[in-house]
């Protein structure tokens, strides 16, 4: 009997041992790095390419991305994709990505993101990783304050090399700006810039977590568009519509204007005054749009052009006075959708409803967006399907003759980018007798009114009879 339980123990083991293990520092090296980092606009994306040598003896399943302290309250985004083939031929395959704790053997407080391969590297084996991820707020304006006819200039604060808990036997760094007025930027040789591209590199053989902390001084008169707050309520009709109302608390992120404001010179000489700030944005809306509308607390703004297309509508529009370092603005953006182009029904009998998640103002930071979608009253049982994690809430909302009131699920999640404009769904029950609610409840209403008309035009209240 004991010689049977110590076998049993012993193909446990053997097979626990057999499997993929989270791979450490020791199992993995990069063989090589390469990551482009793009100034253009305040939303700076990094793109990274990993070639990944497994050099331990066991399979390795997943391998860790590091960011520096700085980063981390910054960092809205991160995708990894796989890369098979060559040139043309390349294929790449979506893996995934997760937040996680900091390992027990790191020097620092940096934060970090478990890449999960989708098939185990085994010993000796290489993949090639192409990373995206994405910064926000991360350029500091210096001078914090401008004038009107002053262009905007921007710190930008990083690494030479790339920050990893591997070894990386080279790597190269590059840095693209927006145009070629560079004031500064730290020298970690070999170091060259060419016009619009800063390059550090290529640099051998560091050791993990190896940090260079370089800083950019150069010109971005991009729109700083950041939305403080963005409201938005999706309300689904079963009559054959959705009805969409987008509120906006607007600013402008980059440097504070200081001095007075001249409409003249900025009318006269727009190339040289105001190159900072912004006066017109695009939302990108979609197809089949109607009855779209654009105001503020004033009322309606006429400084607006709808393009409507097959694949989207655009809406481009002018806020009343342009806006500067600091200034701000509030408007409400509404629109109508046809009901069919966006509610379905699952092959388990529920109703779904796919819309867009984000927000549609182009090169916008969203830094705290809360979507909230409109269940038709007698709807069951919701929920929310989405490839990233947010804050999920259930209210109750009360419309015109409403009894029970309507079920609204809200999606609330903060630092959003346009990366975040992806396809979501809204499960819900509904029994379509619920549909006959209120059209029962104004015929009964329309009947008790003529019921009660009738009644008193023939009941005779005269206390003495004629």
């Amino acid at each position: 009997m004991a010689a049977r339980i110590w076998i049993f123990f012993a193909v446990v083991a053997a097979l626990f041992l057999s499997l993929p293990s989270s791979s450490s520092a020791q199992d993995l090296q990069i063989v090589n790095a390469e990551r482009r980092i793009d100034l253009s606009s305040h939303i700076v994306k990094a793109f990274l390419t990993l070639k990944v040598e497994n050099i331990g003896k066991d399979p390795a399943a997943d391998m860790l991305l590091a960011f520096p302290p700085t980063q981390i309250k910054n960092l809205a985004m991160v995708q990894a994709l796989a890369v098979t083939g060559k040139k043309k031929k390349k294929t790449y395959l979506p893996l995934d990505v997760k937040p996680t704790q900091q390992p027990d053997d790191a020097p620092n407080d940096a934060g970090y993101s478990l890449v999960s391969f989708a098939t185990p590297l085994g010993p000796g084996e290489t993949v090639t990783l192409e990373v995206l991820y994405i910064l926000t707020h991360s350029l500091e304006p210096f001078p914090v304050e401008i004038t009107q006819s002053e262009s905007q200039l921007v710190y930008y604060r990083d690494s030479a090399v790339v920050l990893s808990p591997y070894r990386i036997k080279q790597q190269t760094t590059f840095f693209k700006t927006p145009s070629t007025r560079v004031e500064s930027f730290t020298s970690v040789e070999p170091a060259n810039r060419a016009g619009k591209e800063i390059k550090y590199g290529p640099y051998e053989d560091r050791a993990p977590y190896s940090y260079a902390p370089v800083i950019v001084h150069f010109e971005n008169n991009s729109p700083f568009a950041v939305v403080e707050e963005l409201v938005r309520e999706i309300e689904i009709s079963h009559w054959g519509s959705l009805q969409i109302t987008e509120n906006y608390r607007l600013t402008h992120g980059g440097a504070r204007h200081k001095g007075v404001f001249s409409r003249v010179e900025y009318q006269s000489r727009r190339s040289i005054s105001g190159s900072s700030s912004f006066n017109a944005l695009l939302a990108v809306l979609p197809p089949r749009v109607n009855s779209v509308y654009y105001r503020d607390d004033i009322g309606n703004i006429s400084t607006s052009h709808l393009r409507t297309g097959f694949k989207k509508s655009e809406l481009e529009f002018e806020p009343r006075y342009p806006l500067f370092g600091g200034w701000r603005a509030t408007f409400v953006i509404g629109y109508r959708v046809p009901l069919e182009d966006y509610l379905f029904e699952a092959p388990d009998g529920r109703r779904y409803l796919n819309f867009t998640f984000g927000c549609p103002l182009v090169e916008t930071i969203v830094n705290k967006l809360t979507l909230k979608v409109v269940l038709p009253e007698g709807s069951k049982d919701p929920s929310a399907v989405l490839p990233f994690t947010v804050n999920q809430d259930l209210q109750v909302k009360y419309s015109y003759l409403d009894i029970v009131g309507r079920t609204v699920v809200v999606l609330q999640k903060d630092n959003v980018v346009p990366t975040h404009n992806v396809p979501f769904q809204v499960y819900y029950t509904f029994k379509p007798i619920y549909m006959l609610a209120e059209p029962l409840m104004l015929v009964s209403a329309f009947f008790f009114v003529f019921v009660a008309s009738l009644a008193y035009v023939h009941i005779d209240l005269n206390i003495v009879k004629k």
